[in-house]
Order: structure tokens, then C-alpha cells, then sequence
């Protein structure tokens, strides 16, 4: 793939705030979304876009991308278009890609004793 076509991402650790590292990427990772860099897998909490004037119109210059370290979840699965953590058929599943659900956050699923199928 071109240069010319990637996004000039750089990838910022939110609870120290450093750099770790400058990257060009031919996807567009949302929020929620999983990005590795350098071995290590990192969740994106927040994407900001960064644009530049130039020839009088705004043109996007580079991503942004706030993580945090984290592990890869094994238990994810594709509801109604996006991912979700843990068992959706669970009630208390959050349906999120942040969240697992609200008494079982950190997981697993598959030994939670508060599981409960849910009726939708």
C-alpha cells in the first residue's frame, strides 16, 4: 500500500500521557476498537483528528489515538454489527466493547455464577 494513503496515527498511553510511537495505518480505528504496537495489545479509549489549512481548506493532517494496555479478550463475538465483550445472551452483558457487563466486568463468562439467559 502507498504512503501516501495511510493514516499518520500516533498512539498515546492515557495514564502516563507518553508517546509510544508514530504509525501509519490503512484502517480507522474507533473507540472500543483493539490496535497492537510492538507485541503489546492496546484498547482505543479516544480518537482525535488533527487538520491542517492549507490552500484555504482543512484537510485531515493525523489521527490521535488515546489506549491503554490490555489484554486481547478471547470472548468476543459480532451483535447487530459491532463487538461485544463476553456471553450476549447473558442479561447482564453490557453489549459493549469497553464493557463486559455490570457484575462481572473483568470476566470470564463462561465460570460467572450470575449468569442468566437473557429473554431477547
Amino acid at each position: 500500500m502507498e504512503l501516501n494513503s495511510l493514516l499518520p496515527t500516533e498512539v498515546i498511553l492515557s495514564d502516563t500521557r507518553s508517546t509510544l510511537g508514530h504509525l501509519y495505518l490503512d484502517w480507522n480505528p474507533q473507540p472500543g476498537a483493539y490496535l497492537e504496537v510492538e507485541g503489546q495489545t492496546y484498547l482505543v479509549l479516544e480518537r482525535k483528528h488533527r487538520y491542517l489549512l492549507k490552500s484555504g481548506r482543512y484537510r485531515l493532517h493525523k489521527i490521535t489515538l488515546c489506549v491503554q494496555k490490555t489484554h486481547s479478550p478471547v470472548e468476543k463475538s459480532l451483535v447487530d454489527g459491532h463487538w461485544v465483550i463476553g456471553d450476549p445472551t447473558c442479561t447482564y452483558n453490557a453489549r459493549s466493547e469497553l464493557l463486559r457487563c455490570a457484575v462481572n466486568p473483568s470476566g470470564p463468562c463462561d465460570r460467572c455464577t450470575h449468569y442468566q439467559l437473557s429473554e431477547s
